[in-house]
């Protein structure tokens, strides 16, 4: 069985300069020739077979003048509607000889003569435009070395600071508790100040277990209430706020409780009665 095939061989060149493969050439060839040749027959026309005899009868019938010259190259070329199978450097070749470009150079349509295939860099187009991209947060590292070098460096320091404080401020224990003597004022320590200092203004369940609950209840619910995400002081404002406000209302009663309070737990004026607080 030959391996030569009925195709158009303008519309194949044309398919070959267009950049397309050899297996689509060809059959879009093939299409045309089939419409070329059943077109004409429609109307009447001599056929496929009738084309195929006209070089037979050209030889045979008397010619002259140009016709006579024709009649030579008709013999030697082959058949109309035939063309042989094209290796990729007769097809290079092809697509030279229509589009007037050498054999190096590229082809139409990203390919290169030989038929290998050639990328040309149309446009830079960034990640976000072609897949959905999560953004990551940037207020967010890493917890060694950030963290934790932080917090060594924070405890030296408060290491060396009560190492130096306590050798020179001298602080011996107080006699023993005399049974039959209350102090006067008898106070807590700072850190329970606050709470002695709302005795002062409250019954003690709600100065001891209310107001104090409520305090921690509301910085548990702090987190709910403010969801943003970022670390960073400047946009969590709300909870900067209620911080603050937490902070600044335990600080005043510590101060007020250690400065101004004396004998009776009476409110004094420091600078005039002194301080009745010790370390």
């Amino acid at each position: 069985m030959s391996d030569e095939v009925q195709i158009d061989q303008a519309t194949f060149d044309q398919a070959i300069a267009a950049g397309k493969s050899e297996r689509v050439a060809r059959a879009l060839a093939k299409s045309a020739w089939v419409r070329k040749t059943k077109g004409p027959a429609d109307r009447g026309t001599p056929g496929p077979k009738a084309a195929a005899a006209a070089p037979a009868a050209a030889e045979a019938a008397p010619a002259n003048g140009g016709a006579a010259a024709a009649v030579p190259a008709a013999v030697g070329a082959p058949a109309a509607g035939y063309v042989e199978r094209l290796t990729p450097e007769q097809r290079a070749a092809r697509v030279a000889a229509a589009t007037g470009r050498t054999a190096g150079g590229e082809g139409v349509g990203g390919r290169s003569l030989t038929g290998e295939a050639t990328q040309r860099l149309l446009a830079v187009v960034p990640p976000s435009g072609i897949q959905r991209v999560s953004k990551r947060q940037d207020d967010k590292v890493n917890t060694w070395p950030h963290l934790l070098a932080a917090e060594f460096v924070a405890v030296i320091a408060m290491t060396a600071f009560l190492l130096v404080f306590s050798t020179f401020k001298d602080a011996p224990f107080r006699e023993l508790a005399n049974v039959s003597q209350t102090p006067n004022p008898s106070k807590a320590p700072w850190y329970f100040l606050g709470l002695q200092e709302l005795l002062r203004y409250f019954h003690p369940m709600i100065a001891g277990v209310t107001i104090p609950g409520l305090g921690l209840f509301a910085l548990m619910a702090v987190p709910y209430a403010d969801k943003n995400p970022s670390m960073r002081p400047d946009r969590r404002k709300l909870a900067v706020m209620l911080f603050t406000i937490f902070m600044m209302f335990w600080a005043i009663l510590t101060i007020v409780g250690v400065l101004f309070r004396g004998p009776g737990y009476n409110f004094v004026w420091p600078w005039n009665d002194g301080v009745f607080f010790d370390l």
